[in-house]
């Protein structure tokens, strides 16, 4: 459970247990009309805001991360694009920002973890924004650290976040916010206190009176149960006014214009519940009971807009309790309301499935149902499916999807430089790992490293010495630039594949890799690798680079010898099969000179002159 805790506010809900007997929850469902939609508000970006690094996680799933001012670390945001996101490559969409409960990790939002959403969002034309992580913070700007976080999530969400979205991300002004427990709390909080930011706002289970008599108390227990947070680092202690300039309650009168959906069940038992034995009464004892608290606020937030004459549309449920399937379910049924709001399609436009990509589809019913038409791309056409997409050259089609479709689109897909899938997805020959092949490259992938795209001389390379099942294991890296040289390299599992125009291409691993990095890559005096590791006769390996090689042993460890007169003298008496073995040091300075050490003696240098001792 991301929202309230199992054990948070018990003896509350101990108390709220027993109205359910007399019917106080039972009300029928209360439904006003939607409200008009405002104009959204522009924002601009502080100072410093800038995005640290990106992973596409499929086609249209990333996971951007912000370096935020406000808070001093990057933040997480995952963002489901647009159904039409690749189809119309210059259009913009508006946004849905999805709202975790008060268990939100720091690894992923709860709406992807426990609901259908990327499923589900997948034919719709919006952007949907999954702000990950933010543990009991209710998405506001707390007055003090505590637990080692520094929240300012209310500024990242309003003020650092979307000028990003708006430029690197084609995301429009218009914007809709939906939330669940915490979420649904903070859903209505922010809309009220940023007027014109949010045009729509849902609340899922929210509580939605935080000052009232024994609110603050119940909030500091459930946070305190939920990480160990302390409110009073949030708001101060309940007498601060920032109690007060936080409850939705209080501030409902600044939701006028804001198209508003509040739902809530009644805590008995409901259809995605285990029953007690106890009529109405399910097994999940704080889920009732925390939903008949969500129900009774709710409730008296409603009456209040009602008051204030400000429309919304308000689903009292028969029953369910304080859990995700009730929360999936309201997702979809507010979608329509929400859609009308930001002026998007309800459901997707009609598309069929035709000659090559069609037989495929055929073939492949993961596929799912087109969201797309075929549209040109490169010199061939693509349509795009809900769990996939598939791209035609001539006759040949052949589908891609997943986290390798993710890299596959990072890597500008079948107009970069990997061009048109060759093959369909298939398993690696020791069962760890996926991988698609495409006319100039492959993407492989596992779990522990992800998935990664080899191409060129490195891909060649890495092919003779086995693929996978050779020394270096699986790519755990995309291809990247040297710096200050030209070349490339490549991290895989077990070392790295470099690649230069002078010296060819050539892996390095294990130790050897060790003593590389710390003499300072192909950038340090050995520059660039000329060999991949080479067996000596008594269980050793070795590399030679530019400037000299690099030794290892079981008994004696990696250590370098440079090009010149220790190397030549070493080289004289036999190199490691000699009488001097292997070196156990990197040279030093002596006085006048330098010395290297070896299993069974040392060599120096003096005046230019070599001597074996």
């Amino acid at each position: 459970m991301r929202h309230l805790g199992r054990r948070a506010l018990a003896s509350l809900a101990t108390v709220l247990v027993l109205p359910v007997t007399v019917g106080l929850t039972s009300t029928a469902t209360a439904i006003g009309a939607p409200a008009a939609q405002s104009a959204p508000v522009a924002t601009q970006a502080p100072a410093g805001a800038t995005v640290h690094h990106v992973d596409w996680l499929s086609d249209r799933r990333v996971a951007v991360w912000v370096n935020s001012p406000s808070m001093g670390v990057p933040i997480q945001v995952q963002i489901l694009l647009a159904r039409d996101w690749n189809l119309k490559p210059d259009a913009k969409f508006p946004a849905v920002f999805m709202l975790d409960g008060l268990r939100a990790e720091d690894h992923e939002n709860g709406w992807t973890i426990e609901t259908d959403a990327v499923e589900y969002f997948a034919d719709k034309n919006v952007n949907v924004i999954l702000p990950v992580g933010g543990q009991s913070s209710f998405y506001t700007d707390w007055m003090d650290q505590n637990n080692g976080r520094s929240y300012m999530w209310e500024t990242f969400l309003t003020k650092e976040l979307p000028p990003i979205l708006e430029g690197e991300w084609r995301t429009t002004q218009d914007r809709g916010v939906v939330g669940l427990s915490m979420g649904g709390t903070a859903a209505m909080t922010l809309a009220a206190r940023n007027e014109g930011f949010f045009q729509f706002a849902a609340s899922l289970s929210g509580i939605l009176t935080t000052t009232s008599l024994g609110m603050p108390q119940a909030v500091q227990y459930a946070m305190m149960d939920a990480g160990g947070f302390d409110s009073k680092a949030m708001w101060g202690p309940p007498s601060n006014p920032a109690w007060d300039a936080h409850d939705p309650y209080l501030l409902a009168e600044k939701l006028e214009g804001v198209s508003l959906y509040i739902s809530s069940g009644s805590g008995t038992t409901g259809r995605f519940d285990d029953p007690s034995g106890i009529p109405g009464v399910s097994t999940n004892y704080a889920g009732m009971g925390l939903e008949i608290l969500s129900r009774l606020t709710s409730q008296a937030f409603a009456t209040k807009l009602n008051k204030l004459g400000i429309p919304a549309q308000v689903n009292y449920r028969p029953s369910g309790t304080h859990s995700w399937p009730y929360w999936q379910f309201e997702l979809h049924q507010l979608w329509p309301q929400l859609a009308h709001t930001l002026n998007v399609e309800v459901d997707k436009p009609a598309c069929d499935v035709a000659g090559a990509i069609g037989g495929v589809a055929n073939a492949n019913h993961w596929l799912g149902d087109c969201l797309t038409p075929e549209y040109p791309v490169a010199d061939g056409v693509v349509q795009d499916f809900r769990f996939g997409r598939v791209f035609s050259k001539g006759e040949k089609a052949q589908p891609v999807a997943g986290v390798i479709a993710g890299a596959y689109q990072a890597a500008g897909g079948a107009a970069g430089p990997l061009g048109f899938p060759t093959t369909p997805e298939l398993g690696t020959p020791d069962g760890r790992g996926r991988f698609n092949h495409f006319e100039h490259g492959s993407i492989y992938w596992t779990p522990e490293t992800g998935a990664h795209a080899i191409r060129g001389a490195i891909l060649d390379e890495w092919a003779r010495q086995g693929w996978e099942g050779g020394p270096l294991g699986y790519p755990v890296a995309d291809e990247v630039p040297t710096p200050g040289k030209p070349g490339a390299v490549q991290g895989f599992e077990i070392g790295a594949m470099y690649s230069s125009p002078d010296t060819g291409t050539h892996a390095v691993q294990g130790m050897i890799m060790g003593k590389y990095g710390e003499l300072g890559y192909e950038g340090g005096w050995l520059g660039f690798p000329k060999s991949s590791e080479i067996p000596t006769r008594d269980f050793g390996r070795f590399n030679e680079f530019e400037g000299g090689n690099i030794y290892w042993s079981p008994l004696s460890g990696a250590w370098a010898i440079e090009n010149g007169p220790i190397f030549d003298a070493w080289k004289s008496v036999g190199y490691e099969a000699g009488r001097l073995g292997y070196p156990i040091s990197d040279k030093f300075a002596i006085p006048g000179g330098v010395q290297q050490n070896f299993q069974f003696g040392f060599i120096t240098v003096i005046d230019s002159k070599a001597q074996v001792h």
